[in-house]
């Protein structure tokens, strides 16, 4: 690592710094929406999944589902999902996802998933469908759809954009080098090839994320987001690494404010309609602006 990059990280022996502590959510509508979620028994990955960002999102009227279940066929060495046989489909799932962002009143939604490569269709079916049943309980809620790679099969891909959610993410995760053991099942060039697709055949917002502290030098990063440019990508989050469990990829490195600013103005400089980069950012953070 160069010797500029070491002064804008902090190794992980030291615990963490100041800018990862998390302020406990609150707010009138973060409790109203607390209430509807408990009272209905409603699942959201931002409760779920502890984020952080979840007071300031839910205030703005955001939130973020996961479908097709929480079993994931893919083992990425970052990520806190459980890995094995997924259950069966539930295909009243579209309807119950949409239930659930009539009842919390949700503006903007986040539909995310787990990798479903046991199936023909990839989950891309019930991926259309829930679209498609959000905007018939809720005409006036915008979208995002935060999709796996569905293996860069068109067919597949072409589903999502046929249903024409605002905004159309898949997340790079982390730079090339580090992809293999970051990722595992996945492939860095398949990753961007997914987002060119999607950008070239209509999708009118596209959007990529990577987390940073596995690794990755200075260098790599700009070479990331040089690549998402050249592949149209519109919007680009940057946020920090953090492991979910000992059973998961150590953190090598804390990121400084400072250094996640200078990636934010690299970003917008490359011509990123938006840029989020910070410690705390993760793929949904203020995800309603980013259809602007």
């Amino acid at each position: 690592m160069s010797t500029e990059v070491a002064t804008h990280v902090i190794p992980p022996k030291k615990g963490k710094p100041k800018w990862l502590r998390v302020k406990l959510p609150t707010g009138k509508k973060y409790t109203q929406l607390r209430g509807l979620v408990d009272k209905y028994d409603l699942h959201t990955i931002c409760t779920s999944g502890s984020c952080p960002n979840m007071g300031e999102c839910w205030g703005e009227g955001t939130a973020t589902f996961m479908i097709l279940g929480n079993v994931c066929t893919r083992s990425c060495g970052f990520c806190g999902v459980k890995t094995g046989r997924p259950e069966n489909v539930d295909w009243e799932e579209p309807e119950k996802v949409a239930r659930s962002i009539k009842i919390m009143k949700i503006k903007h939604a986040v539909l995310t998933s787990v990798d479903r490569d046991d199936l023909k269709d990839m989950g891309s079916i019930i991926w259309a469908e829930t679209v498609n049943a959000v905007r018939r309980m809720n005409p006036n809620t915008t979208l995002e759809t935060l999709i796996p790679d569905f293996q860069g099969i068109e067919t597949h891909l072409d589903r999502i954009l046929s249903v024409a959610p605002e905004v159309i993410s898949h997340n790079m995760e982390t730079v090339k080098r580090l992809t293999r053991e970051v990722r595992i099942q996945a492939k860095y060039d398949r990753s961007l090839a997914v987002l060119k697709y999607l950008k070239d055949n209509g999708a009118h917002r596209t959007k990529s994320g990577i987390m940073l502290g596995l690794g990755e030098q200075e260098e790599e990063v700009i070479e990331t987001l040089h690549d998402l440019r050249s592949a149209n990508v519109d919007v680009v989050t940057i946020g920090q690494y953090l492991q979910p469990s000992k059973k998961h990829l150590p953190v090598k490195q804390f990121i400084t404010p400072d250094q996640f600013k200078k990636y934010e103005e690299i970003g917008l400089d490359l011509g990123f309609r938006h840029v989020e980069s910070g410690a705390l950012v993760r793929s949904s953070y203020k995800a309603h602006k980013h259809i602007e």
